[in-house]
């Protein structure tokens, strides 16, 4: 009787160890968790934020370039005798946390915002076939007052947006993004414009080679829009990377180059032919070294 207690016992044992020895060979089989990277090849698509982040310890030197409207002819040699610009420095702090600053010369506009990533696409464990990120930022112009005589307030100057991106990266080919938006705007240009304007923005970039892609974006405007006043924004692209930049041509009917610039006061319209040609270069550089994991 003790001898068959024993063997019961002993296979009892066995079958355990044997299962637990199938359970660890299915985990180690599991795929791992893998973010999906290079939707965009940069943070922003054109104008806006796109879902893509700065590596961390990364800062993105970025100029975007805009000249004059194209319909003006050869006496403005097409646009090219004029140009506006913003100079931005972006940093990247962890995978899904990025800061930046820039200053334009449309309105001599400072800006600055941060973008989070509470979701992150991914693959494997706990996949998410979407990245929802928040970008937040303000801006302040700094041009002269039009009547330095009037009461006028610092507070004046500030304009704000707040944006969800939703976006997925659907193959190595194409990646679209939706972006719900708000923009707040202390003071605005005339009494009839609402200080909130609300905008729902559309990114996609379409792979054409391994560093030739096209890009695009819009914002349609759910209120604020007067006729012949101002208009949606609209901009194509094409994004060239040559190592360590990124560079791209693109035809834009909007002049400022941040989100409460280019949605609320884009006064020119595809439409009439009224679009800039310009260009935007990014360099990316490496501050701060990546800790090294075993």
């Amino acid at each position: 009787m003790f001898f068959l207690l024993s063997m019961l016992l002993y296979s009892i044992a066995g079958a355990a160890q044997e299962t637990e020895d199938l359970l660890k060979l299915v985990e180690k089989e599991k795929p791992k968790k893998e973010y999906v990277k290079y939707a965009f090849k940069s943070p922003r698509v054109i104008n806006g934020h796109s879902m893509e982040f700065l590596a961390p310890g990364t800062m993105d030197f970025r100029i975007l370039h805009r000249f004059g409207q194209v319909n003006e002819g050869f006496k403005n040699f097409f646009g090219l005798d004029q140009a506006s610009m913003r100079m931005g420095f972006d940093f990247g702090l962890y995978r899904n946390l990025m800061v930046g600053v820039g200053r334009s010369t449309f309105r001599k506009e400072l800006d600055a915002f941060a973008k989070y990533a509470p979701i992150m696409q991914s693959t494997g464990t706990k996949n998410s076939p979407v990245t929802v990120a928040l970008a937040a930022g303000i801006t302040m112009h700094t041009e002269p007052w039009a009547d330095p005589s009037a009461n006028n307030h610092f507070s004046s100057r500030l304009g704000y947006y707040y944006q969800v991106i939703v976006g997925r990266k659907f193959s190595e080919a194409l990646s679209l993004q939706l972006t719900p938006t708000m923009v707040h705007t202390n003071l605005v240009p005339v009494s009839t414009q609402p200080n909130d304007v609300f905008a729902m923005g559309l990114g996609g970039r379409v792979k054409i080679t391994n560093r030739i892609a096209l890009t695009a974006d819009y914002y349609y405007l759910f209120n604020g829009r007067e006729k012949d006043f101002n208009y949606n924004p609209l901009s194509v692209g094409i994004d060239i990377e040559t190592g360590g930049h990124v560079f791209q041509l693109h035809f834009s009917n909007a002049t400022g180059m941040n989100e409460r610039a280019f949605i609320t006061e884009t006064y020119n319209t595809w439409g009439k032919g009224e679009i800039r040609f310009g260009f935007n270069l990014s360099r990316i550089f490496q501050i701060k070294k990546q800790k090294q994991s075993m």
